[in-house]
């Protein structure tokens, strides 16, 4: 930080700067490294709910997943398998596009906290044992992304979203939406 400032600082009144700022860069490293962390998590994701609704990617489909989710206690369960594939889908496309961020994030942790709430959490930590890692994993990169904004190479950057650059109040739009839709499926 100390150097920071010192590179940074003026130069005596009267005489020229010693070192004139350089012009932002289109994309830092880090909008690159946000970029590809919305581009595979986000498009996996999608893929994921694609194979729960459209029965793509090798998915069982509807019916199936349907069948899945009644016998988990989920009724009707074909309304609850388009409400899980679509939020996993949508909520993927969404983060991989950085296109209203909070809200794709919001989807996918709703998802989640259902997962481990129905399925995982009797089985412990460990995806071995059928717990809740992978879950958690996946609601906590949602949630950082959320927290940390898509950064510049986004579709929220692009339209000018005011969630574009992430901070408390976008994490806590997603973690919040995503809890309160969670709580709802569950309690229904």
């Amino acid at each position: 930080m100390l150097i920071k400032r010192i590179m940074n600082r003026s130069a005596p009144s009267g005489g020229p700067a010693t070192h004139p700022a350089a012009p932002a860069p289109f994309a830092t490293a880090a909008d690159c490294g946000l970029l590809l962390i919305r581009l595979v998590f986000g498009l996996y994701m999608a893929g994921h709910g694609a194979q729960k609704v459209f029965g793509l990617f090798g998915g069982h489909g509807l019916s199936a997943t349907a069948r899945g989710f009644e016998a988990l206690g989920y009724r009707p369960g074909k309304l609850f398998a388009v409400i899980g594939g679509l939020s996993e889908l949508l909520g993927g496309l969404g983060l991989a596009l950085g296109l209203l961020t909070p809200l794709a994030a919001a989807a996918l942790i709703g998802v989640m906290i259902n997962a481990m709430a129905t399925v995982t959490a009797a089985h412990g930590a460990w995806e071995t044992d059928g717990g809740v890692e992978y879950n958690v994993c996946i609601a906590v990169v949602a949630l950082s992304v959320a927290a940390i904004g898509p950064g510049r190479l986004s579709a929220d950057r692009l339209f000018l979203f005011p969630w574009g650059r992430g901070g408390w109040g976008a994490a806590a739009v997603a973690l919040g939406l995503g809890g309160a839709g969670a709580a709802i499926t569950l309690v229904v």
